[in-house]
């Protein structure tokens, strides 16, 4: 197995554990946030996918706007409302699925290739980008895990007991 495909075979195993713990939000607690400051339930859920995409784009693409805006506005100035679980739960399947179909068509040899921005100050390789969504995709999973927990005493996780 290559990286390309060990990439899309984890990318796929944390999708369907964030999923489930997405199931977990209660609907009419999007608004929901532990302490003034932080991001609220929905403002996480809508992090995840601008990221995904934004990420994405600055490996495959040299794109560099989601940092464009995230960087001098702040992330609070970019999510916007979060009106409708529903809603950010379609975009981050359309997110997820882009992800999956453009890394599958991005050559592998091409994955080595640097992409830099001194704006920034953000000098990375395709691979660290992408293997990075992966990873911030796991944090806020167990962030909001960790705010339903505290909201409803109910368990939020992808893993068993």
């Amino acid at each position: 197995m290559d990286l390309k495909e060990f990439f899309l075979k984890q990318r796929q195993a944390v999708h369907k554990g964030t999923m489930e713990v997405l199931a977990r939000i209660p609907p009419d607690q999007l608004a929901w946030r532990p302490a003034a400051g932080m991001l609220s339930l929905g403002e996480i859920t809508r992090h995840i996918w601008m990221s995904e995409t934004g990420i994405r784009q600055a490996a495959l693409e040299g794109k560099w706007d989601y940092y464009e805006a995230r960087v001098p506005q702040g992330l609070f100035a970019i999510l916007g409302e979060v009106k409708s679980l529903e809603s950010e739960i379609v975009q981050i399947e359309k997110s997820y699925l882009d992800t999956l179909l453009q890394v599958a068509a991005f050559p592998s040899e091409r994955w080595e290739e640097e992409r830099e921005d001194a704006r920034f100050n953000i000098r990375r390789r395709v691979y660290v980008f992408l293997f990075g969504i992966i990873e911030h995709e796991i944090h806020h999973r167990a962030q909001i895990g960790a705010y339903v927990h505290i909201l409803t005493g109910g368990r939020a996780s992808p893993y068993p007991l």
